[in-house]
């Protein structure tokens, strides 16, 4: 299966992506933004490397660490995604006429 590595790459760049424009940015909101964007990236990289790991050894100690990631990116991915949505409707509130 060759698309779960490039899933795991891209989320791996963007995450970097993201942590550097948190060090760019002078505004919080959008520092608070990006680390929602961030985390939903690392959340899916945790999530896909866990699928990866069990279908590229299949055995049980690769099962065991990949629902272990699984778990763990699932968390991420869905706090990432509700802190990026909660920090992007805010930003709107604050900026309507942009």
């Amino acid at each position: 299966m060759v698309i779960f590595p490039i899933i795991i790459v891209v989320s791996a760049v963007l995450y970097i992506y993201y942590k550097v424009a948190i060090l760019k940015s002078n505004d919080e909101l959008t520092q608070k933004y990006f680390n929602g964007k961030a985390r939903l990236c690392l959340g899916t990289f945790l999530l896909f490397f866990g699928i990866n790991q069990y279908l590229f050894y299949k055995t049980q100690l690769s099962l065991f660490i990949g629902i272990l990631f699984l778990i763990l990116g699932g968390l991420q991915a869905y706090r990432g995604f509700k802190e990026a949505k909660h920090y992007r409707n805010e930003w709107r509130r604050l900026n309507p006429n942009e």
